[in-house]
């Protein structure tokens, strides 16, 4: 922004372990200037540091701000984004958009009859090692892409109570897929587990297709003393690793091998090739993320995952839901 243009007027809604994280990078956000935050049960973080802080988010909205970033329980999404839409306030609503099908496409259509720039924060989207995998995909380094397998593994959050494994963390794994095979889901096949006594899903194992016939896998839950976050792109010349907690890209290259014996002279097999891990720069992703919202409102050219993307990813985790209760496959409606 140049000198003489006024800074944009942000507001946040919640103030917990995420809500802190956004308060710190919109304090440094070039162009921004924080003016006030809304949560009823307080500021355990002092994440708020001097703006004033309000218990509703109408009070917000009277401070006169241009944008609000959503970070409060994903049961009160559908009720502030609607309140936001109605006020003329952009929004980046952190994941998942609401808590169903039906409040998502709520939302979503909200701010689009509004005119108004919608996002959501599904964050892997900024990982440095999924950007540098997206880009590898794209320029064909892999070739045909037959499988997508992801990782996501941890302890559980204490601070998750209104959703469960699905909607909460397999929602990033549905959206960075899609995103970086540039496919739409078209079915998935899910079993889930209930081991920590909670009223939700904390364990789920999923097979899929995207609508080019590539196969997904996708195993999350919050039963692991370990934390993972991988993902593997496999294709016809080798495959591609992302580890987004270490924001780390490895290649194996398929190195494939002639057989001479004549019986298996028509099977076209791999071997292990070449090993590279990439020197990438890391940025935050969460900084990246809210430049790009920034920069959407501004109107200029930006990479944001839209409100009707992340009604999609909820689509996509309820049918993954519904499989599961059902014990069959589900067809995702695009």
């Amino acid at each position: 922004m140049s000198p003489e243009t006024a800074p944009l007027r942000a507001g946040l809604i919640g103030l917990g372990m995420m809500g802190r994280h956004h308060a710190r990078v919109l304090r440094r956000l070039a162009g921004v200037e924080l003016v006030g935050a809304a949560d009823p049960m307080g500021d355990p973080h002092s994440a708020a540091q001097g703006v004033p802080r309000f218990d509703t988010v109408e009070q917000l909205i009277d401070l006169g701000i241009d944008y609000c970033v959503v970070a409060a329980p994903t049961a009160f999404h559908e009720k502030l984004g609607l309140t936001l839409a109605n006020a003329g306030v952009h929004a980046l609503v952190e994941k998942p958009l609401a808590q169903d099908v039906a409040s998502s496409r709520k939302v979503a259509e909200a701010f689009e009859a509004a005119g108004l720039v919608g996002a959501v924060g599904h964050i892997e989207r900024y990982n440095p090692a999924l950007q540098q995998l997206r880009a590898r995909l794209e320029d064909g380094q892999l070739g045909s892409v037959y499988q997508v397998v992801t990782r996501r593994q941890g302890p559980f959050p204490n601070r998750i109570s209104d959703v469960g494994v699905v909607k909460d963390l397999a929602t990033h794994d549905i959206d960075l897929t899609a995103w970086v095979t540039g496919q739409a889901y078209r079915s998935v096949s899910a079993r889930t587990a209930y081991k920590s006594g909670r009223d939700f899903e904390d364990l789920v194992a999923v097979v899929g297709q995207l609508a080019d016939g590539t196969v997904t896998n996708h195993l999350v839950n919050w039963l692991s003393p370990m934390k993972e976050r991988v993902t593997i792109v496999t294709g016809e010349r080798g495959c591609l690793i992302a580890d987004t907690l270490n924001v780390d890209l490895t290649f194996h290259n398929n190195a494939e091998m002639m057989t001479q014996w004549e019986a298996l002279s028509n099977f076209r097999g791999v071997s292990e090739g070449d090993m590279i891990r990439y020197a990438i720069s890391k940025p935050e992703p969460l900084q990246t993320e809210h430049e790009a919202f920034r920069d959407a409102v501004l109107g200029k050219d930006s990479d944001i995952v839209t409100m009707r993307q992340g009604l999609v990813n909820v689509v996509v985790a309820q049918a993954m839901l519904d499989s599961a209760s059902e014990g069959v496959t589900v067809s995702v409606e695009s």
